[in-house]
C-alpha cells in the first residue's frame, strides 16, 4: 500500500480544519496517510483546534510556530523536512480533497514511475456555499512527457493547476526543491514547471480531485493592479525556470520567447479590453503597455493586440464601448476567450 504525506498549512483557518482533515483521513481508503498540520502562529484558536484533532487520531502531527514565518517557509517545512511517504500533497486548511483523490493519484504514480507528479480537475466552490457534486470514478489517466507539458506552459503563459489537486513523488520533491521564496505569488507554477523539467506529468481523467475554496482571502487577486502584478510574477517564474533548468531543456531561448510573447499579448489584450468595457480610468493601461515592452523590447508593437489598442485609442475611451459590437477584433477576442476556456476545462492541461 502506498504511503502519502499530507501537509496542511494553517493561518487563522482553524474553523476549516476539521472538514479538511476529514477529507484526507476518512475519505481516502486504499492508501496509508499521515497528516502534518503546521499552524503559522495564528492569533486565534487555530493551534488549539489542530491539537484537539491530533489528540483523537495518531495519524495527525501538529507543529505550531512561535512567530509567523510566512506561507512559503511553512510549505517548504512540510514538503522538504517532514514528508517521508512515497508521495506528498500540500492542502490548504480551507480546501478539501475529493473522496478517493489520493488513491487515484497514487495508483497513477505507482503504475508510472517516470511520472513525477499527478494532478486532476479541481472543483471551485464559493465560501459559504455548498460543495459541488464531484465525480469520483476515473475514466483512466494520461502521462504527458514532462518537457512537452512544460513547453505548453511556456506557450500558454500560464499554469493549469490551483494546488490542492496535486500529488508529488516525494523523492522528486526533495531533489528539485520546494517553493521559491522569491516568488510569493507565482511559486506554485514555477515549482510545477521545475518538476516537469525532471520528470513526466500524470493527469487523472474523469474524476475530480479536490475542492478549492474561493473567497476574499485567497492569495490570487482579481483587481486590475493585481492582474498586472500577476503578469509580472509569471514573467519572473518563467525566467526562474530557465535559469535553474535551462540546461535540461532544448531550445530554451525559444521557450523564453514564447512565454514573453504570450505575456505581452495578455497585457496588451487587457489594455485594449479596458477600452471595450469603458474601464480605462481603473485599468492601468500605460503600465500594461510598459510591461509588454519589457517582455518584448522592440517587438511588442508588431503584435496584433498592440494594433488593436491603437485603433481603440483613435476611437476614444468614451465612444469605444458603444462601437464594440462593430469592431471585428473585439468580437474575435470574445470568441477566443470562450474557446480557450472550454479547451482548458475539458483537457486540464
Amino acid at each position: 500500500m502506498s504511503t502519502v504525506s499530507v501537509v496542511i498549512p494553517c493561518y487563522k483557518y482553524g474553523h476549516f480544519l476539521a472538514d479538511c482533515v476529514k477529507s484526507v483521513l476518512d475519505e481516502q481508503e486504499g492508501v496509508d496517510v499521515r497528516v502534518l498540520i503546521i499552524d503559522d502562529a495564528s492569533p486565534d484558536d487555530s493551534a488549539d483546534v489542530a491539537r484537539a484533532l491530533a489528540a483523537k487520531d495518531p495519524r495527525i502531527e501538529v507543529r505550531v510556530h512561535e512567530r509567523n514565518r510566512g506561507h512559503i517557509a511553512t510549505y517548504n517545512e512540510g514538503l522538504l523536512e517532514w514528508a517521508d511517504g512515497d508521495y506528498v500533497a500540500l492542502l490548504s486548511a480551507d480546501d478539501r480533497l475529493v473522496p478517493g483523490a489520493l488513491v487515484r493519484a497514487a495508483a497513477l504514480l505507482d503504475a508510472h514511475p517516470e511520472a513525477g507528479f499527478a494532478y486532476g480537475r479541481p472543483l471551485r466552490f464559493r465560501h459559504g456555499g455548498p460543495l459541488p457534486a464531484a465525480r469520483t470514478r476515473s475514466t483512466g489517466s494520461v502521462v504527458y512527457p514532462g518537457h512537452w507539458w512544460l513547453e505548453r506552459r511556456f506557450r500558454e503563459g500560464t499554469g493549469c493547476i490551483t494546488s490542492p489537486e496535486v500529488v508529488v513523488r516525494t523523492s522528486l520533491q526533495r531533489k528539485v526543491g520546494g517553493y521559491d521564496p522569491e516568488l510569493p505569488h507565482a511559486g506554485d507554477i514555477e515549482m510545477w514547471m521545475r518538476l516537469a523539467a525532471h520528470a513526466d506529468v500524470g493527469y487523472v481523467s474523469g474524476a475530480d480531485q479536490a475542492f478549492y475554496r474561493v473567497h476574499g482571502n485567497n492569495m490570487s487577486t482579481t483587481d486590475f493592479g493585481g492582474q498586472l502584478d500577476d503578469l509580472r510574477q509569471r514573467l519572473v517564474a518563467f525566467d526562474s525556470v530557465l535559469e535553474k533548468c535551462g540546461g535540461l531543456l532544448p531550445g530554451a531561448d525559444l521557450l523564453s520567447l514564447a512565454a514573453r510573447t504570450r505575456l505581452a499579448r495578455y497585457a496588451l489584450r487587457r489594455a485594449y479590453r479596458a477600452y471595450d468595457r469603458g474601464r480605462t480610468e481603473v485599468v492601468p493601461v500605460d503600465e500594461l503597455v510598459a510591461f509588454a515592452a519589457e517582455c518584448l523590447p522592440g517587438g511588442y508593437t508588431a503584435l496584433g493586440e498592440y494594433r488593436a489598442l491603437l485603433r481603440r485609442r483613435r476611437i476614444g475611451a468614451r465612444v469605444m464601448p458603444y462601437l464594440q459590437p462593430l469592431v471585428l477584433s473585439a468580437v474575435a477576442d470574445r470568441g477566443r476567450e470562450w474557446l480557450w476556456w472550454r479547451s482548458w476545462k475539458r483537457r486540464g492541461i
